[in-house]
């Protein structure tokens, strides 16, 4: 297909459906779109639970696919494209719902990833691929996908829109005198959870080493719950307990407001790092330059190779990239010794200086 000039494009599709965290790598994509293509009409097919979370960013229409809802899902999507045609689908998921989706979305070009990172028949609905890249970032392929159509990758900057009442919320949870850690501490996965005991005993030396806050958050799903009451019946100090109680505006609000963050390989992570918040990332189960929080890949405790050689027999370079290592007992290999001593390297650089945090940049 012959190139044509950024400029000539009018309208552009983006269909991304999850999960929270890649949702979040696309926002400096659109971003970028809004400036150097002023005017263009940028329609976003996303899911239910992400829109949530980014459903009021400026100048975007959003389609909401309901994955849940099997072929009433289809048929909804089809009718909301029926007598549309874009210039351009940036389609960003490989998965074989994502592709079906994409064949109901009617564009001139339909940009898609390398060969490589192709499966469940994503080839067949492309026309235009990203340049095939080794060893990279999530956020950094999605931020390629502009370069198909004559753009430059998108860099990284985020916004993510808040009402007052969402960062009153925070306000009302974190103390302004003490630094305040977050623990969000459930996965997706649940291999790629730390065990409840250890998070227990960071906790406790946060408030006892440190003197700070510490904040429990977490979905109000069952096991959520339960997890975070286990964290706080291991504890010999007491931590604030939040989880369920927050909607995921208030929670992205709280984690751009939080001093520093613990978690896992979880959504949570990608939104404190987008709102501009060191995360202190536990990773074992996956490699966190592939799909670590942007932002702080210098404060993640990666025990990823040993687990990796542990459980497959196979180094970083051998396996393929973004080959998880799932396996009980691979976050156990992060020591609770390891986090302690990054929380206390994350403190020695910050001391008390909220001051010196660097706040996302909006548009």
């Amino acid at each position: 297909m012959p190139q044509r000039s950024p400029h000539d494009i009018n309208s552009i599709c983006i269909l991304r459906l999850s999960a929270l965290g890649d949702v979040t790598h696309v926002i400096p994509v659109v971003l970028s779109l809004q400036e150097h293509l002023p005017g263009v009409r940028i329609t976003w097919v996303i899911g239910k639970l992400e829109a949530r979370l980014i459903g009021d960013l400026p100048g975007v229409e959003f389609v909401i696919f309901d994955k849940k809802a099997g072929r009433q899902g289809y048929a909804e999507l089809r009718r909301s494209m029926k007598g549309r045609r874009f210039d351009v689908l940036l389609h960003m998921q490989v998965a074989f719902r994502a592709n079906i989706a994409a064949a109901l979305i009617p564009a001139r070009v339909k940009v898609g990833y390398d060969k490589a990172r192709s499966k469940d028949l994503h080839s067949l609905f492309i026309n235009r691929r990203i340049a095939p890249v080794h060893g990279q970032h999530v956020r950094d392929a999605l931020a390629s996908f502009l370069e198909p159509i004559g753009l430059e990758a998108a860099p990284p900057r985020w916004f993510i829109p808040l009402r007052e009442h969402d960062e009153a919320f925070a306000r009302e949870h974190l103390d302004p005198q003490r630094l305040n850690l977050v623990i969000s501490p459930c996965a997706s996965h649940t291999l790629r959870n730390w065990p409840s005991d250890h998070y227990a005993r960071l906790a406790d030396y946060a408030i006892e080493r440190h003197g700070m806050k510490v904040v429990l958050v977490g979905s109000p799903a069952e096991f959520e719950l339960r997890f975070c009451a286990a964290i706080e019946a291991a504890m010999t100090r007491k931590a604030h307990n939040i989880c369920g109680q927050d909607t995921l505006k208030q929670l992205t609000a709280l984690l751009g407001q939080a001093d520093v963050v613990v978690a896992p390989d979880t959504g949570p992570a990608h939104i404190a790092s987008a709102m501009g918040t060191d995360v202190i990332g536990l990773f074992a189960a996956s490699n966190p330059y592939r799909s670590g929080p942007y932002g702080s890949l210098k404060w993640c405790v990666n025990r990823y190779p040993e687990a990796l050689q542990r459980f497959t027999g196979k180094t970083v370079e051998q396996a393929r990239w973004g080959a998880k290592a799932e396996f009980e007992g691979a976050m156990e290999m992060v020591t609770v010794a390891d986090v302690t001593a990054m929380l206390d390297r994350w403190v020695a650089e910050h001391g008390m200086g909220k001051e010196t945090k660097q706040e996302p940049e909006a548009t």
